[in-house]
């Protein structure tokens, strides 16, 4: 049995669907009130719980051999986060703990290329960089750190562990309108697209499902994999998503020091407004980082190779155009 955690989430609904493809059986954790759109009329088995509730979690693993744990909450505004930190690092802590209990063969953690130190242009990011527990960009960033390195500490106790870092998800299967979901959704839907000069690394939804469960089978116990796809400036995306869509739509260079002096009240408006963010000091600091991140190690010993953003890009406006009216808008 594999209890995965995080089930409903965009990364996790495509990990589970690529589990009972393989014929396993999933078991997953579904906080109680939680939207289960993304699973329904899929042989899973639903369990109510919490990570931050160690009893749900023991009554969750039992019977289970491996734990895919990617539930958590990310967040891309400034500023301290308590519920983010203690749902990313203890959540994370109670489940390496309930899985040492009951006896679990081996836990894959869904971490971030976020929770690795950044490195300067003409540096390759690989896994040789540490995980960085006092990166100043974002509480995000230092709890996925903090979160690694706990884990890393529990393969090192003789719990069977392995990390995966993906980098940017986008794919079909997006029930909560991921960031690149929604600015798809916007471009179909013809709104005016504003954008800055940058460029990052993305990668399809269900490479990482697989290179997933490719570390669940081949991965080494205390060893990281950074899952990664390719880098794309957003301007070639909204381009790609102008000729895809067969809408049109307004496209707005805006230059970057005027985004960036925006940035310092666009939190104020969202946390207002209670509307996902996508605009932040954060989100333009991750689009003007190196962004040169390898997937070596991860092709070299799982056998991971992720496919062209171009099919990904396609298969995701076919997905929201056959699905539009099922996605939340959560």
């Amino acid at each position: 049995m594999n209890l995965v955690t995080g089930a409903t989430g965009h990364i996790g609904n495509v990990l589970v669907r690529k589990l009972l493809g393989a014929g396993q059986s999933v078991r997953a954790l579904i906080l109680p009130g939680e939207d289960t759109a993304s699973l329904r009329d899929l042989p899973v088995e639903q369990v109510t719980g919490d990570v931050l509730d160690p009893s749900s979690l023991r009554k969750a693993m039992r019977g289970v051999t491996r734990v895919f744990h990617l539930a958590g909450i990310i967040s891309i505004l400034p500023g301290k986060n308590r519920l983010l930190h203690r749902v990313n690092v203890e959540g994370t802590k109670n489940v390496l703990s309930e899985a040492k209990r009951s006896g679990v063969q081996r836990l894959i953690y869904a971490s971030s290329i976020h929770a690795i130190q950044r490195a300067p242009e003409g540096v390759r990011i690989d896994e040789q960089l540490p995980f960085d527990p006092q990166n100043t960009a974002g509480e995000y960033d230092r709890s996925k750190a903090e979160a690694s390195l706990a884990v890393l500490q529990a393969a090192r106790e003789g719990l069977d562990s392995v990390i995966v870092c993906p980098t940017g998800v986008i794919g079909p299967d997006d029930y909560r309108r991921s960031e690149i979901g929604q600015l798809i959704l916007d471009c179909m839907e013809q709104k005016p697209q504003f954008y800055v000069d940058g460029a990052y690394d993305f990668v399809d939804v269900r490479d990482v499902a697989e290179g997933i469960v490719l570390a669940a089978e081949k991965g080494r116990s205390g060893e990281t994999y950074i899952l990664s796809g390719e880098k794309i400036s957003v301007r070639r995306i909204i381009d790609l998503l102008w000729e895809m869509t067969g809408r049109r739509f307004a496209r707005i260079h805006i230059p970057f020091s005027f985004a960036r002096l925006a940035a310092r009240f666009t939190p104020w408006y969202y946390r207002r407004r209670n509307v996902k963010p996508r605009f932040t000091s954060y989100s333009l600091e991750t689009l003007r980082s190196n962004s040169d991140i390898s997937h070596e190690k991860a092709t070299r010993e799982l056998g991971y190779r992720p496919r062209s953003l171009l099919e990904t890009i396609a298969d995701t406006v076919d997905w929201f155009r056959r699905n539009k009216k099922v996605v939340s808008s959560a």
